[in-house]
């Protein structure tokens, strides 16, 4: 059994509900546009397996909170099992809601850069495809020239010993994943870091990013 197949069995076993668990989604809408409280921002990241990316932003001080969905594709209110098929033309994704007083745009986009491989165009680490595949979503015509920038920069700094390929386009409707997909980290704790192992997702960032994981 791969680890793709496991994370599907795992979603699988833990299912109930699930027509109504979609209706809620599609209730939630494109969070994209909604309004914030004051001093209040969204970064919208795809990085693969958005359980772990949850757990990677949820933290960061000033990450006030995280939400797993699907973005990018052309179909309305995606499901899990039609995004992870294939063909709706949809990443998984998370839009991470932060203080912008205690957090800047530019230091989520170092840490998303360094908490995958963005040198992978066909996903990341175990699992493969399009859903997978990494994504800066820009919220503001301002978000761009900073994700822009900070891909530049790192381009230039030849951290990196293969091209960057991930791609940063303009954020469209967010879709929220089911509930069951929201903090599944801390849901189902063994499973999750299980999961992790098994795919190889912190080997293969050390293995990337070297003494840089960190900064």
């Amino acid at each position: 059994m791969t680890l793709r197949s496991l994370r599907n069995g795992l979603v699988v076993a833990l299912f109930i509900g699930g027509a109504a668990l979609t209706a809620l989604a599609a209730d939630l809408g494109d969070l994209s546009t909604a309004a914030f409280p004051k001093g209040e921002a969204v970064a919208t990241f795809a990085g693969g397996c958005f359980w772990c990316v949850e757990s990677d932003f949820d933290k960061v001080p000033g990450v006030v909170r995280t939400i797993s969905g699907y973005t990018g594709g052309l179909f309305k209110n995606p499901t899990y099992k039609q995004v992870s098929a294939g063909g709706t033309g949809h990443r998984e994704a998370v839009q991470i809601f932060y203080d912008s007083k205690k957090v800047s745009y530019e230091k989520l986009l170092d840490i998303f850069w360094r908490s995958v491989d963005p040198t992978d165009a066909g996903g990341q680490f175990c699992d493969r495809g399009r859903s997978y595949e990494t994504a800066i979503f820009a919220n503001s015509p301002a978000q761009k020239r900073l994700a822009e920038a900070s891909k530049q920069k790192l381009k230039k700094s030849g951290v990196l010993k293969m091209p960057i390929v991930t791609p940063i386009e303009t954020a469209g409707a967010f879709y929220p994943a089911e509930d069951y997909h929201q903090d599944y980290y801390k849901k189902n704790p063994l499973r999750y870091k299980y999961y992790r192992y098994g795919c190889g997702r912190d080997a293969r960032i050390r293995e990337v990013w070297g003494k840089h994981t960190k900064e």
